[in-house]
């Protein structure tokens, strides 16, 4: 009877109700449902086309894609093409002068603004300005700006400096250079948003332990501050040189790869050969340089950030 009445008087475990059991199901398949179209269209529309572009890259595919396989008859004349080197080139002069003087010019309006300066927000604004317009925008203002009978030329012409000249934006060998000007100003206040994000986030008793310990600011920067900027360091990085190496609006609206072939880039020469020229599986084979472009890039970037990581645990 004790047994009994002990059986009966302890609490009996509550029923999972149906409301709960609907939950749980939801927490576990919502995520995958919201993700899942998000999921599959990243599969068929940059994966699946990448491989198409592959395979179109190892035909003889010309106005219309043609499936019979050739092997690499296109990377072969690809690389007998001139013009593909002078892209290249131009690609290499660009991109360089384009990331490293982002990067100077963004830490170094970061490091101005992290000083708490007055007007701040409106300084910050300003800088960000340029990146909220298209690259189209920026490449025609530049143009106004940089030609000769309209622009800094003929302004200072007619202040009186008549023997003034800056002509880059038609002289063939500088044309390039005008292309590094444009993105610069479109991006270096992109670059200082992150830079700034990143200085905020660094422990300010670090830097007061040093001011205390008789450091100046300049050495506190070099030696504490820049270096704990690491991951932002790769993620400017991996963005400014995924914006050098895909450039096509921008030289389009500045340039369009004049004068001549002097500013072409390797996206020109694949959107001219791929659909103004009918030459579909050399502008692929082209494509696919570009691709592997991006990868020699970002694989030591990731390598490196990720040996970094393991190294701080």
């Amino acid at each position: 009877m004790t047994t009994t009445a002990a059986l009966r008087q302890a609490p009996s475990r509550p029923r999972r109700s149906g409301s709960s059991r609907l939950a749980v199901i939801a927490d576990a398949w919502l995520p995958r449902l919201v993700l899942g179209p998000t999921v599959l269209a990243s599969l068929v529309f940059v994966y699946g086309f990448i491989f198409l572009t592959g395979y179109l890259s190892l035909t003889e595919s010309r106005l219309m894609p043609n499936f019979e396989y050739a092997g690499f008859d296109q990377y072969v004349a690809l690389f007998e093409i001139d013009r593909w080197w002078v892209s290249a080139a131009n690609l290499g002069i660009f991109g360089g002068l384009f990331i490293v003087f982002c990067l100077a010019i963004g830490l170094g309006m970061a490091v101005l603004l992290d000083q708490k300066i007055r007007a701040e927000g409106a300084l910050r604004a300003i800088y960000m300005y340029p990146m909220a317009l298209s690259f189209i925008v920026t490449g025609t203002a530049w143009k106004w700006i940089l030609n000769p009978g309209l622009g800094l030329e003929k302004m200072v012409r007619d202040w009186g400096f008549t023997n003034f000249t800056f002509d880059w934006l038609v002289n063939s060998e500088m044309a390039i250079y005008t292309i590094v000007i444009a993105g610069v100003w479109q991006s270096s206040g992109f670059v200082m948003a992150l830079f700034l994000a990143g200085l905020r986030g660094v422990d300010d008793s670090i830097i007061k332990a040093a001011m205390v310990d008789g450091a100046s600011l300049p050495t506190i920067y070099l030696r504490i501050v820049i270096p704990a900027l690491r991951p932002v360091f790769f993620s400017v990085l991996l963005v400014l040189a995924h914006i050098a190496i895909k450039s096509f609006d921008l030289v389009m609206a500045l340039t369009s790869g004049g004068p001549g072939n002097a500013s072409d880039v390797p996206a020109i020469f694949m959107y001219q050969f791929s659909f103004t020229r009918g030459q579909l599986g050399l502008g692929a084979a082209s494509a696919m340089m570009m691709l592997a472009t991006v990868l020699a890039v970002l694989v030591p970037l990731m390598y490196m950030e990720t040996k970094g990581a393991r190294h701080a645990r």
